[in-house]
């Protein structure tokens, strides 16, 4: 992991550009499609114009029937999207011009400007900012935001859109619902190989899916290189924000993200710095009580995995064979649609399926055996809890992936295998005695009370787990009974 010692620039950057601004916004609106164009500027220096092009295909689009709520969801796009620029500054001032924003709203937003940052001040070596960090402004005649929906339109609540990826988390969830009764909208982000094959796989025709496109501003990429300020921001808030929109756009209730119980886990131990900050059950919540009360309360967004660990995942992942040529959890081989083997990603994913699929198996899907690469040693240290914090990615808790690789070394000692050095390395940690007589089936039976799933989803989740057929008896991928 590598820190920089960027807080001369910090402050360099604050003092040049003390009032970034959220200017308007355009939005252009038919029955399919929707594209939505923001102005930022950086003081009188740099105006930045990102766009979102939704494609809501054969889905009903219905917003432009009702423009005070269409402006008002998409002035929270805006919200969102402006933290990507202006990190570059992080000036102390933020002017708001198209709407004034109540107190209870601007304290929500800091906490996630703050949070969301986490990652970006920690790898910039900025001490993490308390409430002076920012403030909002706003122009003597700014008014308030538009009303929140309480039209009769609700959404249909036999319809669930669940944002998808490429990877084993959403392919998880759509096997879940797919069994369930629900009818699934897929909702796509900036689609790559995987996401399309994966689809594909579920049996979603290009139609059936609610597609964005987001178009970065290419002047952001410039100043990067110039020695502005970049790093990590929150992407699932973005997501969450996004979704809320397809959803209502389309009229449909129920928004099921993929994050497990695990996400909540900080990144650096005993901190509130945790890469997956905007996938965590803390922001979860916030975003719920946000919208309600200041959006439409009608809707349900929620992740339908978070009763569950990754443990859980990998294994009902596991038994679903026919994605495991499709998908890919590889940030930095996503554009070729690869895994690139080298990544704390691609490692904690061979790490948490190992207790399920043979040797074979993973490397059938990896293309090499990464337990075999004494290269990522270092990188099995930051997962296993032997350094000082865990890599800045999307993986499971120390926890998990200790269960998992003492499981898959006793289970290949046991079955008279030898170990690849990785493993062979791990045995003589002191994290081995620690785990080994830690029995897996006790992460497998778990099921985590502290969610925000209505009764239905709750119950469709727990029979996946404790239903016969289910995970804990060897789950086929269809639960026994059906719960729409």
């Amino acid at each position: 992991m590598v820190i920089q010692d960027h807080q001369q620039r910090y402050r360099e950057l604050r003092k040049a550009y003390p009032v970034f601004s959220y200017k308007g916004f355009h939005v252009l609106q038919n029955q399919n499609n929707t594209e939505v164009a923001f102005e930022f500027e950086a003081g009188d220096h740099y105006a930045f114009n990102p766009r979102l092009y939704f494609d809501f295909g054969k889905t009903r689009n219905l917003l432009f029937q009702q423009p005070g709520i269409e402006r008002l969801l998409v002035f929270h796009l805006g919200m969102i999207e402006m933290l990507s620029y202006w990190k570059a500054f992080c000036s102390p001032r933020i002017r708001i011009e198209p709407y004034l924003l109540s107190v209870e709203q601007q304290t929500w937003w800091k906490k996630l400007f703050r949070y969301g940052l986490g990652e970006f001040f920690y790898t910039n070596g900025i001490p993490m900012p308390g409430p002076e960090m920012v403030d909002f402004e706003f122009p003597d005649a700014c008014g308030p935001l538009p009303d929140k929906d309480v039209s009769p339109v609700t959404g249909d609540a036999g319809t669930v859109l669940v944002p998808v990826g490429g990877g084993k988390d959403s392919v998880v969830s759509l096997e879940v619902l797919k069994c369930s009764g629900y009818k699934i909208v897929p909702f796509v982000v900036n689609p790559r190989g995987a996401t399309s094959e994966v689809l594909e796989t579920a049996g979603f025709s290009p139609p059936e899916v609610i597609t964005l496109n987001r178009k970065m501003d290419p002047l952001l990429l410039e100043l990067n290189k110039q020695g502005f300020l970049n790093g990590h921001t929150p992407f699932s808030a973005m997501l969450a924000f996004v979704s809320f929109f397809a959803a209502k756009n389309a009229a449909i209730k129920h928004i099921a993200l993929s994050n497990e119980s695990s996400a909540s886990e900080p990144s650096i131990p005993g901190t509130r710095i945790n890469h997956q900050y905007s996938k965590s059950l803390e922001f979860e919540r916030d975003f719920r009580s946000y919208v309600a009360d200041h959006v439409d309360s009608r809707h349900s967004y929620f992740s339908l995995l978070r009763p569950l660990n990754e443990l859980q995942i990998a294994a009902l992942f596991s038994r679903q064979k026919k994605y495991h040529s499709r998908f890919r959890s590889c940030n930095v081989g996503s554009k070729q649609n690869t895994w690139c083997g080298k990544c704390a990603k691609c490692l904690f994913t061979y790490v948490v399926l190992s207790p399920f699929l043979s040797p074979g198996a993973l490397m059938n899907i990896f293309g090499r055996d990464l337990f075999s690469d004494t290269a990522l040693k270092e990188t099995l240290n930051d997962l296993c809890g032997l350094s000082d914090a865990k890599p800045f990615e999307c993986v499971g808790t120390i926890d998990e992936v200790n269960i998992a690789l003492a499981h898959t070394v006793k289970n290949r000692l046991n079955n008279h295998m030898g170990l690849p050095p990785l493993l062979s390395y791990y045995k003589d940690s002191e994290r081995y005695p620690e785990y080994q007589d830690r029995p897996l089936a006790e992460y497998i039976r778990n099921f985590d009370a502290d969610h925000c799933l209505a009764p239905g989803f709750e119950k469709l989740v727990k029979s996946v787990l404790m239903d016969p057929g289910g995970i804990a008896n060897g789950w086929s991928g269809e639960p026994q009974q059906r719960y729409p």
